[in-house]
This record gives C-alpha cells, sequence and structure tokens, in this order.
C-alpha cells in the first residue's frame, strides 16, 4: 500500500523557504544596486522589506550588508529609513560592517532634503561603535547649525548619544556650550525641549566630577530660565511641558507672591486634557507650597476636580495611574476627599487592580459621616463572584472597623458573613474578627458565639486556621467544645502542612491547658511530641522551649505563656510616615504606582533575588587551606555536645523527638542522664542538666505521657582535610540530585559579618565544611560549599544563598549518601548558626 501523499504547504512570505533565499536577495539587490530603470524603487522596497522581516524574525542577513548600502542611493525616504533601520541593527555589533556605513550616512548628512540629512544623523549617531566617534563631530556641528528645525532637534539628541559613547569627545568639542545657546535662542520650541534634556542629563552626570558642569546645572533653576520656559510653556508639545514642568518644580521661589505668580501662569495647565501635564503641573503645585499650610490645603481642594476628572476617562491603565497619586494624596489629607467618596465606588466593569486601589481610598475617607455608606457599598461587593474582589472588600470592612470608635454595626455585619457559608468569606472574616478580638476584648462574647458554631473542618486556609486556632486557646474558658477541638487537630498534625498553623497550634494548647487543664492535658503531651518530632525548625524550637518552660515551673511558665493582655490600641502601618513623605517627594513617577521609594527599584541591592547562575564560573574560587589552618576532626566531635541544647552523653545525639535535628529535645530516660551541680538552672543552658532539672523533666514526661527513651544514634563525623577542584565539584554538581532543600533563618549577627563574605567561609571551615566559591552582593550572597564524611570517601554538595535584608537562607543539599543528608544539614545548620556570635 502506497504512503499517504504528504500535503504541500506554501511557504509564508515572512520565512525564507530554504538557506539559498537570502543570497537570491543579495544577487537580487546587486542587480538593482546602481539601476535608474523605471519601477526600480518598487521592487528595491518589495526587497528591503523581505530584509527587514527576515531580520526581525531572527534571521541572519548581514551577508547582504554591501548590497543594502549600495542601494541605498536613492531619493526614496522609505527606502532610506529601511535602509537605516537595517543598518542600525547590525552596525552597532559588527564594528567592520559600522565602517562601511560612514560614507553613505556622510554624504546623506548633506542631502538637499532635510528629512534625509535628519534621518541620516539620527542613523549615524545611533551606531554607537567608540571608533568611529570621529566621524560624528562635523555632522553634528553642522546638524546643530542647520537650517531646518528637524535636523538641529536630532542633533540636540544626537549630542546626548555622542556623549555616552565618549565623554571626551563631546566635552572637547564645546557641544553643551551649543546645546545651552541653540537653548536660548532657538525659536523652534521641540528644540528647545531637546536641548533642555541634553543638557540634564549631561550636567547631572558630569556634576560629580566637574564643579562646573555642577554650576551650570544649576543655572537651569535659575530665575531668568524658569522664567524664560514658563513664557513658552504653551509652544511646546504634552512631552515638553512635563520636561519644563518637572524643571520648574525643583525651582525655589523668592517669596509667596513670586509662588503666586506661578501657580496663576500654570493655571490652565490643570485643565489640559493629556494626564502627564495635569499630574506634572500639580507636582509644581504642591512642593511650592508645602510651607504654606494654609496654601497647601487649598490647592488639594484645587486639584481635587482635574484628578476625578482624569479618573472618569481614558483606559482603565490611565485611570490606575492617576487613581495611585489621588491615593498618596487621600492617604495624606484623607478629610479633603471625605465628601467624595462615591467617586471612590467599584464599577463593575473595572479591572480588579483599580477596585482595590480603590477600595483601599474608601477606607481611608471613611469617618463617622459617611462610615455606614462605604461599609454598605463594601458589604455588596462581598457577595461578588470574583473571590479576590470578596477578599478585599472583607479586609477593607474589618480596616475601618479598626480605625472606628462606633463599631457595633460594622461588628454585626462581620458576623453576618460567617454565615454566608462561602470558604474564602468566612476565611477572610476569621482573620478580621481576630484582630477585632485584640482591639475590642468587649466584642469576645458576640464573636465567640458565632465562632463556636465554625467547624475547623471546613476552614482549610492557613491564616484562617491559625485565626480560629488563636481564639480556641485565648477564649477557651468561653467556648466549651475548646480542648476537644484542639485535641482533634493534634490528632491531624501529620497532616497540617502549615508551620503557622502547628506554630499556633502548640500556643493555643498550652494556653487552654492554664485555663482548663484535666480536659487539656492528654492534648498537651501528644501537641509537646509532636513538637518535638516536628521537621520544620521553628516548630520544634518552639516546642522545646514550651517544655522546658513547663519543666522548670509551672507558675512562671504561665505567667510568660498567658500574661494579662491589653488591648491593641493601634496596628503597625505597613508604610512608615518617613517612606511616604520620600513617594510624595517623587510624585509624578513610578514611585507612586509602586508605592515605595525610587531606590528601591532602581538600586542592585534592592531589585529582588539576586540571579544566581547554576555554573560557578561567573564565582570567585577559594583557595584551599594549607594544611596548618585546617581543622582536626576531634575538634568537631567535641564542638558537637556545643551544638546540643540538653542530652549529657555524646551518643545520645539523635534521640527521641529531634527528626535528626541538632538541637536536640530532652533525654526522656532520667537514667541516662549523670548528675550535675544543683544551682540554678537556666531554661536555654546549654550545659548538661542537673539532678533538679532531670527529677522535674521525669515527673514532666510522666504527666503528659512523653517519658520516650532516648535512642542511641552515631555522631556525623567530617574530614577536615578534604579538597576537592572546582571543576570536579561543577560535575558532581551537575550528576546528583537535590537531596534536600530547606529554608531556614539565620542570626542578626551573622548578618552582620557578611560585611565580609569571606568570614562565612573561614567560619564553615573550622567545622570541616570547605567553601569551593562564593559570589554576589548585598543583600544576596551565593556559597558552594563541600564537605566528606571522616571514614569513607562519600560527600557533601551545598548551595548556601543568604539573603541579608530577611534573615533568610536558602539550603541546597547534594549528597553521595542521601540518607545521611539530614543529619548533614542539622551539623551545617548548626554551625551556621554560630555565624557572628563570637
Amino acid at each position: 500500500m502506497a504512503p499517504p501523499a504528504q500535503s504541500q504547504r506554501s511557504p509564508s512570505p515572512s520565512q525564507p523557504s530554504g538557506k539559498g533565499e537570502v543570497s537570491d536577495l543579495k544577487i537580487q539587490l546587486r542587480q538593482l544596486a546602481g539601476s535608474r530603470a523605471p519601477g526600480t524603487d518598487d521592487t528595491k522596497r518589495d526587497l528591503f522589506k523581505k530584509v527587514i522581516s527576515y531580520m526581525t524574525i531572527g534571521i541572519d542577513v548581514s551577508s547582504v550588508f554591501s548590497e543594502m548600502v549600495m542601494c541605498s542611493a536613492t531619493s526614496d525616504i522609505v527606502l532610506k529609513k529601511m535602509c537605516y533601520l537595517y543598518v542600525g541593527n547590525y552596525a552597532k555589533h559588527n564594528p567592520d560592517l559600522a565602517l562601511l556605513t560612514i560614507n553613505f550616512l556622510q554624504r546623506d548628512c548633506k542631502d538637499e532634503d532635510p528629512m534625509i540629512r535628519g534621518l541620516a544623523l539620527r542613523s549615524l549617531c545611533s551606531l554607537g561603535v567608540a571608533n568611529l566617534v570621529e566621524y560624528l563631530v562635523g555632522p553634528l556641528n553642522n546638524g546643530l547649525k542647520d537650517g531646518n528645525s528637524y535636523v538641529r532637534m536630532v542633533a540636540a539628541v544626537g549630542v546626548l548619544k555622542l556623549y555616552h559613547i565618549s565623554v571626551s569627545t563631546c566635552l572637547d568639542a564645546d557641544f553643551p556650550d551649543l546645546l545651552k545657546h541653540l537653548m536660548l535662542k532657538d525659536k523652534d520650541a521641540q528644540v528647545v525641549a531637546n536641548c533642555l534634556t541634553s543638557l540634564q542629563e549631561i550636567w547631572s552626570l558630569e556634576a560629580s566630577k566637574s564643579e562646573e558642569a555642577a554650576r551650570d546645572r544649576e543655572s537651569l533653576l535659575s530665575k531668568p530660565i524658569v522664567y524664560y520656559f514658563l513664557n513658552r510653556i504653551k509652544e511646546f508639545n504634552e512631552w515638553a511641558q512635563c520636561i519644563v514642568l518637572e524643571l520648574v518644580s525643583k525651582y525655589v521661589p523668592t517669596d509667596s507672591e513670586e509662588i503666586f505668580d506661578i501657580m496663576n501662569l500654570l493655571e490652565d495647565r490643570l485643565h489640559h486634557a493629556n494626564g502627564a501635564v495635569v499630574l506634572a503641573t500639580i507636582k509644581v503645585f504642591l512642593h511650592m507650597t508645602l510651607s504654606m499650610a494654609d496654601v497647601h490645603q487649598q490647592v488639594y481642594e484645587r486639584i481635587k476636580a482635574p484628578l476625578l476628572t482624569l479618573v472618569s476617562s481614558g483606559s482603565s491603565e490611565q485611570s490606575y495611574a492617576v487613581l495611585s497619586h489621588l491615593h498618596l494624596l487621600v492617604m495624606r489629607a484623607p478629610f479633603i476627599f471625605s465628601s467624595d467618596y462615591k467617586h471612590f465606588y467599584c464599577q463593575y466593569n473595572e479591572p480588579f487592580y483599580v477596585k482595590k486601589l480603590k477600595l483601599e481610598m474608601l477606607t481611608s475617607v471613611a469617618n463617622e459621616s459617611n462610615t455606614y455608606e462605604i461599609v454598605t457599598e463594601l458589604c455588596e461587593y462581598v457577595a461578588n463572584v470574583d473571590i479576590p474582589m470578596a477578599r478585599e472588600s472583607i479586609r477593607a470592612v474589618g480596616k475601618i472597623a479598626l480605625q472606628q470608635y462606633d463599631v457595633n454595626a460594622i461588628v454585626d455585619r462581620l458576623l453576618q458573613f460567617l454565615e454566608m457559608e462561602k470558604e474564602h468569606v468566612t476565611a477572610e472574616t476569621l482573620v478580621l474578627v481576630k484582630d477585632l478580638l485584640r482591639k475590642y476584648p468587649q466584642w469576645s462574647h458576640d464573636c465567640i458565639a458565632v465562632v463556636g458554631n465554625i467547624s475547623s473542618k471546613n476552614v482549610q486556609e492557613p491564616r484562617a486556621k491559625a485565626a480560629l486556632i488563636w481564639m480556641l486557646g485565648e477564649y477557651a474558658q468561653d467556648m466549651q467544645d475548646s480542648p476537644y477541638i484542639l485535641e482533634s487537630l493534634i490528632e491531624n498534625w501529620e497532616e497540617e502542612h502549615s508551620a503557622e498553623v502547628r506554630l499556633h497550634l502548640l500556643t493555643a494548647v498550652i494556653k487552654c491547658f492554664f485555663r482548663r487543664p484535666p480536659e487539656t492535658q492528654k492534648a498537651l503531651g501528644a501537641a509537646l511530641a509532636a513538637g518535638l518530632a516536628d521537621f520544620h525548625q521553628d516548630v520544634h524550637d518552639r516546642a522545646l522551649f514550651y517544655y522546658r518552660l513547663l519543666t522548670y515551673d509551672i507558675s512562671v511558665a504561665e505567667k510568660i505563656v498567658n500574661p494579662p493582655k491589653q488591648a491593641v490600641s493601634v496596628f503597625a502601618d505597613t508604610q512608615s510616615s518617613e517612606m511616604k513623605d520620600r513617594i510624595f517627594d517623587e510624585f509624578n513617577s513610578l514611585s507612586v504606582v509602586y508605592q515605595k521609594p525610587s531606590y528601591m527599584f532602581t538600586d542592585k541591592e534592592h531589585r529582588g533575588p539576586f540571579a544566581f547562575s547554576e555554573e560557578l564560573g561567573n564565582l570567585s574560587i577559594e583557595t584551599e587551606p594549607a594544611d596548618n589552618d585546617a581543622v582536626s576532626a576531634p575538634r568537631i566531635e567535641a564542638n558537637d555536645k556545643e551544638l546540643l541544647l540538653s542530652t549529657s552523653e555524646k551518643e545520645e545525639i539523635l534521640g527521641y523527638g529531634t527528626n535528626g535535628s541538632a538541637y536536640n529535645a530532652p533525654s526522656y530516660n532520667s537514667a541516662t542522664t549523670t548528675g550535675g551541680s544543683q544551682g540554678h538552672l537556666d531554661l536555654v543552658s546549654l550545659d548538661q542538666p542537673s539532678t533538679a532539672f532531670t527529677n522535674a523533666s521525669s515527673a514532666m514526661d510522666e504527666l503528659f505521657g512523653l517519658g520516650m527513651p532516648a535512642v542511641p544514634g552515631s555522631v556525623l563525623l567530617l574530614n577536615a582535610k578534604a579538597t576537592i577542584e572546582s571543576n570536579a565539584f561543577q560535575q558532581k554538581w551537575r550528576q546528583l540530585p537535590v537531596s534536600l532543600s530547606q529554608d531556614i533563618s539565620i542570626d542578626p549577627r551573622g548578618v552582620a559579618a557578611m560585611t565580609n563574605p569571606k568570614a562565612l567561609a573561614q567560619h564553615m571551615q573550622n567545622y570541616s565544611m570547605h567553601c569551593v566559591a562564593s559570589g554576589g552582593q548585598a543583600p544576596n550572597f551565593k556559597f558552594f560549599l563541600f564537605a566528606q564524611k571522616a571514614e569513607e570517601p562519600s560527600a557533601y554538595l551545598v548551595e548556601c544563598v543568604i539573603n541579608s535584608s530577611s534573615c533568610k537562607v536558602q539550603l541546597k543539599i547534594k549528597a553521595d549518601d542521601q540518607s545521611t543528608s539530614q543529619a548533614f544539614s542539622d551539623l551545617f545548620q548548626a554551625a551556621l548558626s554560630k555565624f557572628g556570635l563570637s
């Protein structure tokens, strides 16, 4: 049977059907070069379009460079534009090809058509090749003196491009002085604007190097120049007006009369159709009246109408940008906008990011006179099918409740949300009820009556479950089934994946124990046992802390865990007033949209997680230490004892309840502990426990059913003299799978010691963990470390990423023997925990 015929597909007109098509283009272009036959330009256009389309989709058409240049000898401006686009794309990456373009671009700079002169000059300045700057000076000089404004406009920007290619060439040719003269004398407003832009950037960059440049930059803020721009502001286009207004916002008037003159002059700019011009004008008004409180408030009243008009007109993106600025003003003066709260009601067809910003503004402008109307509107949003919108609406109601004095009606509304039987509504409401009870404990009876009817099985979100557990512990005396609900949650400990919930569960059950001991005794014992065996370090440490606290003195433990509490008066603001002031100083910029100062998204140390390469080639390779610097294995064995929170003998290091952690749980078999001094017992002592502690521990174990014997284990010892070449490390790193990945915390004192990243490598060397490579800069540092078992060639490879701003560490461990990965991880974390403490 014959195979089915393959379908014939015609090649796309924008893609070459084979390797020879570029060669065919080259031949056709060469045939057309120099031809003056009728219709030649139309044929060239078709060929040029093909070349440009191939170049756009990533096909290399640099082989037709010389043919494209030869075909550019034409008066057809469309062909010129396509040729300049092609030349600019390949010339910047290939200086040899760029050299071929100099002659024809210089020739076009002298063309009779000013459009071609301008395009050629722009292309010439855009080549970006440092070796060709000498060819730019002449055309730029001629361009700045050209009789056509378009050419002068291009030349003004070309000077800035030349400055970025070669600073010395630009300054030696006195181009800044020429630009200044042109800025003050030229009749064309766009030329003036381009000169101002170029001068601002050049003088700002040169100000740190030259006093003269600093003086020139300050001269732009002199009264004559500022008034010169203000008097011509109506001649500029929208972009140029924004540049001028930004300059005026930095000008410091001599007196209030001058401030009023400038504001009167710019009054009509508030009615401009372009939102950028309106915002730039508002910035001038706000900054100039900062020292005049009464006038500043009047400015808020004056700019309110233009801003609200801009919000309701234009696209959603424009509305969001304007709303972000309006949001900043509302945060600063909510009482001025309190009567306009209806403008912040959400429309059904608005995107979520706009609605979310409006909800924040509604919470800010809420006061005694409009709270009822705002909360009623927000309650309508809670039933929205858009779940994120419903969540934000509930949070908005909660925020209003936390900032108002009369919250009776609001609390009733929140409790009604719990009866809607929607999972996301219940979850968000539980979190808010918890905060309300912290501030208004007098509402506990009404809230607990409703919360008590909610089944913990119906609450799945970690934050909501944690809030419910907090209430079960805090109000155990008012919730009849509290101990039994907590006990059922503890029985499902292994199924709970959220460390936050497990931490709250530990705290709630111990609070419940102090209020209802007989009913909670069993649950507390089970919670402590599960917590001590938990793999999460914070959960393990908290369980260990509670255990030691109870062992030491139950009355002291009650005072610490369950002291009398005062109502929370003010919840912490997410942004400091200083941060808000900095954002206000950067009004009419991305800082307002991002709600953070510019340095936080422009400086390197605030650009988010450091992009590390998986390869080690970009990291500095540490020199292997000499033998006399190496730490012997017995020292590590001796230090193992210091890594433990209790246990008396080294052979008991991996006792029950540690989950392999170097921070061991107490030894539950008192017969294995040795006697110690009878002195005062420190709850977090690292020394051997005293007999008194042993007896108390045994009694507590018996009380909570924790009398489990310790399981003897073996100590993981490392080879202090282990070495590995960087290439061998890279190869091994690629071959081995990740056996353990963890996120842990580092002591702030360790972060402080990161000013010298090599200090960490030296510190880990003391624990037989050798740094192979390191790199990064604040706030992210990355280390690759190598360790080896003392008695066998089994190796451990570690990738350690430390974020100094959050005090968090990301660990990736690869091991030949994966069964010992956890033991090595515990040893590594114990060593890291001591960094910076000595």
